[in-house]
């Protein structure tokens, strides 16, 4: 598609991407996480592990995952993310140590990824 400041264009535009979201949404396989922590941390918690075994995002078959900014976003913000970018992004902050362990009496593991870097990470 060329540029032109046309309202045509912009509809031609804005169908794409209603296209994709409906195919995301209809066709395609998604986790969803609400995550009420972000408001207050700055960071999405991916869990990785639970109770010493793979949970989450290492044993998740989605293709898609969307993560809803809970408790002082009151659900007003969801992401979509491909998983094979989320786990690239995962395991960029599990390698720099961003990991905590959380849940009932901490018994699970999760990686903290700053909501920033989910989006301007390449």
């Amino acid at each position: 598609m060329n540029y032109c400041n046309d309202f045509r264009y912009d509809l031609e535009v804005g169908q794409v991407g209603e296209k994709l979201l409906s195919e995301i949404l209809l066709s395609k396989t998604i986790e969803v996480k609400r995550d009420s922590w972000i408001f207050k941390s700055g960071n999405i918690a991916i869990e990785y592990e639970s109770r010493g075994k793979p949970s989450g995002i290492a044993k998740s078959l989605a293709e898609y995952w969307a993560i809803i900014f809970s408790g002082g976003y009151q659900d007003e913000i969801i992401v979509i993310i491909k998983e094979n970018r989320l786990k690239k992004i995962c395991r960029e902050h599990y390698l720099k140590g961003n990991v905590k362990s959380m849940g009932d009496n901490n018994t699970s593991k999760s990686i903290l990824i700053p909501i920033t870097e989910i989006l301007k990470w390449k």
